[in-house]
This record gives structure tokens, sequence and C-alpha cells, in this order.
């Protein structure tokens, strides 16, 4: 019954929020195709100001990825995953969230290639989409837009949020689907 609840809503989320924003824009006689045309119009001078930025977490993330030190972590980190019930197929996806969203989103279609989107696995990494941040990313990029340079906080606070979530996908997938 749960489960079947839980189906509808998410099916429904998107097209309700897609349908109820702009009504709600217009109700409150906010202009809201003008709105949207001046938005995606920063939108475009933000992304040519962080082409550097990217350019920069895109080597990053090689060097991290080709040198190896993510087969390793993940073997350190493993005892830790076992604990906590999560399949060590989902922990390469863990530590790359916070760096990549696009490469963690290879990663999930790979795993639900092998394993299924209906596995342990498959649910995991759906939900790990969902409920942790590409942290680095978000600071390197959006940060430096702005041009704040000084972000200590804010990568302990988003790696909080990424390792809170990542518990808790486990937790629930666990709980829901095993």
């Amino acid at each position: 019954m749960f489960l079947q609840i839980l189906e509808t809503v998410s099916r429904w989320a998107i097209p309700f929020l897609l349908l109820t924003v702009p009504i709600y824009g217009f109700i409150k006689k906010v202009p809201v195709y003008e709105s949207f045309v001046e938005g995606a119009q920063e939108g475009f001078t933000t992304a040519i100001k962080i082409i550097p930025f990217l350019v920069g977490m895109m080597v990053s993330i090689s060097v991290f990825r080709a040198s190896g030190a993510m087969e390793y972590l993940t073997q350190i980190l493993s005892p830790v995953t076992n604990y906590l019930g999560a399949p060590a197929e989902v922990l390469p996806l863990a530590i790359m969230r916070p760096l990549s969203g696009s490469g963690v989103l290879g990663m999930a279609t790979e795993l639900m290639r092998v394993y299924g989107p209906d596995s342990l696995i498959g649910r995991i990494a759906s939900t790990m989409q969902g409920t942790t941040d590409t942290t680095f990313f978000v600071l390197t990029v959006y940060f430096g837009a702005v041009g704040i340079k000084k972000f200590r906080y804010a990568v302990v606070t988003g790696l909080t949020a990424d390792i809170t979530g990542f518990i808790a996908s486990v937790y629930i997938c666990n709980l829901l689907f095993k």
C-alpha cells in the first residue's frame, strides 16, 4: 500500500509543479514568460563565466579516477559500508557523487544495466541520485561564478549532507525493498 502511494506521488510530482508554478505566478500577477526569459538570459551569462571552473573540475575528476585513488578509497571504506548494509557496488557512486553528477549518472546507468533498476543496488543508486548533491561542483562553479573564495564551512556542510543522503538512501531502500 505504502509503495503504491510512493509511486503515485513520484509519478505526479513534476507535472504538478510544472502546472502549479506558472498558475501561481499568473495569480500573483508575475509576468511568467518574461521572468523565465530574464532568468534564462542570466543563466546563459553565468554559464559563460563558469567554463574555466568546469574545465578545472573535470581535469581534477579525471586525475582522481585515473590515478586509482577511487579504487583505493573504496577498499578503505568498504568495512564501513558493509556495516551500514550498503552493497559494495554503490560505494563508487557515493565517492564520486560530490564530484560529478554526469559521471555518477553514467555509473548508476551501468549498475542498472547489470543489476536491473528494480534491484536493491539499482534502487539505492537511484535514491542516491536524488538525495545527494555534487558538492564540489556546486562550490567550484557557483561560488566561483560570484567570486566567493573562502568556502570551508560550505565544504563541511555539503559533505555532511552527502554522507547523510547516502546513509538515508541505504537505510530507506533496505527498509522498503529488501
